[in-house]
């Protein structure tokens, strides 16, 4: 049986962490098996205590000592999965688990390696939040495919699905976010089959967490540049 192995990276979300967990439990994929690989990010806000209760098979939890960033723990997840196929899930729940379907889709039928949840595609529900944001997406976006020649519309999105064949050669180095715009040029120049579908969003704003801002985004750019050029 084929399996979906979920990587959770988790920095300070002890409001939304079990809920979370609980809703990537519940997502309906077929029939393929599922795990879910929790890395805590060094948490200070009792997310850790929160982590320690949870007891299931299909949840494995690891700890990272200090925070290092999104991009550590996602690389952190990419050395435990042992599923088939791999996707990131944001602790925030910004984006559904109930729409692994979707992206499972074209990975399933063979005719895609990557699969991008794009929050610009489509008509399904989005919560209307920062024009700037939207702004800054659609730019690094826009410079990531003169630089890769594939055309996205969304290579800031946190839903990335990939066969584990994919996942095993990424090679990642990023610790923060600029794990984006490295994931989106090492696929390109591996050639994968990449597709796009449309995803909900459920934006958090600061005061709800949202941990993202505008150095990052200047970062990212950073990133662009060096993966595509180095």
């Amino acid at each position: 049986m084929k399996k979906l192995s979920i990587i959770m990276p988790v920095y300070n979300e002890k409001s939304f962490v079990k809920k979370a967990i609980s809703a990537v439990l519940k997502a309906k994929i077929g029939k393929l098996a599922k795990e879910i690989i929790v890395i805590d990010d060094g948490s200070r806000d009792g997310t850790t205590q929160i982590l320690k209760t949870i007891k299931n098979r299909k949840v494995k939890i690891f700890f990272q000592k200090t925070n290092q960033g999104k991009g550590a723990a996602i690389r952190r997840g990419l050395k435990e999965v042992t599923g088939d196929i791999v996707i990131i899930q944001d602790a925030d729940l910004e984006y559904n688990p109930n729409e692994y379907s979707l992206m499972l889709q074209p990975i399933l039928d063979k005719r895609a390696d990557v699969v991008f949840g794009s929050r610009f595609l489509g008509d399904r529900p989005h919560r209307v939040l920062n024009y700037w944001h939207m702004v800054g997406n659609k730019l690094l976006t826009l410079v990531s495919n003169m630089m890769t020649n594939i055309n996205l519309t969304d290579m800031e999105t946190g839903y990335k699905m990939f066969t584990r064949k994919v996942a095993d050669e990424l090679d990642l180095q990023e610790n923060r976010f600029g794990i984006e715009p490295e994931i989106t040029a090492k696929i390109a120049r591996m050639k994968c089959r990449v597709y796009e579908v449309g995803i909900s969003y459920s934006g958090r704003n600061y005061d709800q967490g949202k941990k993202i801002n505008w150095k990052d985004g200047v970062y990212a750019m950073w990133c662009i540049l060096k993966y595509n050029l180095g």
